[in-house]
């Protein structure tokens, strides 16, 4: 017979199986609350904010006191946080002659260019002194940069153009590690200008562009300015057009010189001679920022006769790390679609590379540092018509040459 003792230990287990019971109830019901469940077809492509064409104008840094001009847009896309992009934020930073101004960012990647003015900066990493027509950019900061106006040519301070990856982090709720992803990189105009000039006379150079990307030691496989930040020194002869193309990131374009008749048209879609239909026109205006938004066909127009720069600062570097980027150019567009192609994607794969990936397939990858044999998955568990050419190809990796049709 039961003992006492035991019945009561008994008792006890049970009330204790049941309090454990409803904590578990009640924690699964809690985060039961925010799940949602939605058909795929209706919600792959979801109803959010766009992205707009706005302009931040010149005259904000050409008059009045020191200080930081934000390029805000976050209540158009629906975002807490202040940025221009869903991953950046732009400024315009103003120092009256003579005056200083800190800055700071929770960020991992900081860009600085000069649009007008000489003078410093000066932070943790070190000092530098800047004039019109150079870029630096900082890895993450934990402290603030001190900036100082010794001279200006005209508007009675120096400008800069402040482009910082905060909303980035502010999104993913993170902060950056103190380990530097790249050191403090200065890039002087003399230099940039003479690259130019190279290219220019350069017999590879690309028909479609005439610039310098702006590239850093430590983004050796992405070529950008860092392993965020992407930037290029455009140049738009006079009297010429630069033919549409497009790419995923957004670009926060900086007019740095332009004369009247320099524009950008921009819009979602190209007829079949590769212009754009009923595109938007935004003209430039030497020192102001305007926003190209994403996968948006755009080309370049200088009708008058002096040469015309750009200064695009995007977030391409992480677009280019995950091979997702994809910039277009029209006509290679246009010449494929002739041919009866369409590209999945634009990320150069030669084609020895894609056989390579080919004969790879559904292959399960050798585990690093053994030589364990690749496990290959098997056709029948992956279709029930597995005896065909199209899935030997895909599902085991097998070098096939693709089907021609019937």
């Amino acid at each position: 017979m039961a003992t006492e003792a035991t019945v009561e230990v008994d008792a006890a287990i049970a009330r204790d199986k049941a309090v454990k019971d409803a904590s578990l109830e009640a924690c699964e019901k809690k985060w039961g609350e925010t799940a949602s469940i939605f058909e795929y077809g209706s919600a792959a492509n979801p109803d959010m904010r766009p992205i707009p064409v706005l302009v931040h104008p010149p005259d904000l840094h050409e008059r009045g006191e020191t200080r930081v001009i934000p390029f805000d847009i976050n209540d158009f896309l629906e975002i807490e946080e202040s940025c221009t992009s869903p991953n950046l934020m732009a400024s315009f930073v103003r120092i009256v002659k003579g005056e200083a101004i800190e800055t700071s960012a929770n960020a991992t990647s900081q860009a600085f260019y000069v649009i007008r003015g000489n003078g410093t900066s000066e932070g943790e990493h070190g000092k530098i002194s800047w004039s019109t027509g150079d870029l630096f950019v900082v890895p993450v900061t934990r402290g603030k940069i001190h900036h100082v106006c010794v001279d200006a040519e005209s508007m009675g301070g120096a400008a800069l153009y402040w482009v910082h990856d905060e909303p980035l982090m502010s999104y993913l709720g993170v902060n950056p590690s103190s380990e530097k992803k790249f050191e403090p990189t200065l890039y002087r105009r003399e230099e940039m200008l003479a690259r130019v000039e190279e290219i220019k006379h350069a017999s590879d150079r690309s028909n479609n562009r005439c610039g310098v990307l702006l590239g850093n030691t430590a983004c050796s496989q992405t070529k950008t300015l860092t392993h965020v930040l992407w930037s290029l020194l455009n140049s738009i002869p006079a009297q010429s057009v630069q033919r549409p193309h497009r790419h995923n990131s957004i670009a926060l374009d900086l007019a740095v010189a332009a004369k009247p008749g320099v524009y950008t048209l921009m819009g979602k879609e190209i007829d079949r001679d590769g212009f754009i239909i009923d595109p938007i026109r935004c003209d430039w205006v030497p020192g102001g920022v305007f926003i190209t938004p994403p996968g948006w066909w755009h080309s370049h127009h200088n009708e008058s006769d002096d040469v015309a720069w750009v200064l695009p600062m995007q977030d391409a570097g992480l677009y280019t790390h995950q091979r997702t980027l994809d910039i277009r150019f029209v006509d290679d567009e246009i010449a494929l679609h002739a041919e009866g192609k369409i590209r999945g994607s634009a990320f150069a794969v030669t084609n020895k590379q894609y056989l390579q990936l080919a004969q790879v397939g559904g292959s399960v990858p050798t585990p690093k540092g053994e030589a364990a044999m690749k496990r290959v998955l098997s056709v029948d568990c992956m279709s029930m018509h597995g005896d065909t050419k199209r899935a030997r190809a895909t599902q085991i990796g097998s070098a096939i040459t693709s089907p021609t049709k019937e």
